[in-house]
């Protein structure tokens, strides 16, 4: 009996693509007023900016996608979400939904808010509440 071919193994995400319309207006978006770090820039249709351990992509579309039109990406904030919503919206961020309370988890409150990117895509920003589930 022969032994089973090991199932490759997804450890964590290493990088996500965001189609937009125009990458140098998306990355002052997502460096200046989401905060992410800007890493390199590949020529004028590509820019990569890191947001934790997790690298951001953005591309102009390259025969596939459509600026406006992708999956959501949820951000956790540090601190309080309604002060980190407030300053990405001071930022130039436009508003979609201010912050509040999702769910109630047996050892934390689960917080959102949703603001776009110049191309309207959604961006989630979440905040885990620990320590006042019951209160």
């Amino acid at each position: 009996m022969s032994s089973p071919t090991p199932s490759p193994v997804i450890a964590k995400i290493g990088q996500i693509a965001i189609t937009v319309s125009n990458v140098a207006k998306a990355t002052e978006f997502y460096r200046d007023v989401l905060g992410l770090k800007f890493l390199f820039g590949a020529g004028p249709n590509l820019a990569f900016l890191a947001a934790g351990s997790v690298r951001i992509m953005l591309t102009t579309p390259q025969g596939h996608g459509e600026a406006g039109k992708n999956s959501i990406l949820y951000f956790k904030v540090t601190g309080e979400i309604t002060v980190a919503h407030a300053a990405i919206v001071a930022r130039g961020a436009v508003n979609e939904r201010a912050p509040q309370l999702t769910a109630k988890m047996p050892d934390h409150e689960l917080w959102m808010a949703f603001v776009r990117d110049p191309d309207g895509n959604l961006v989630g920003l979440m905040e885990e509440r620990r320590g006042i589930v019951g209160a």
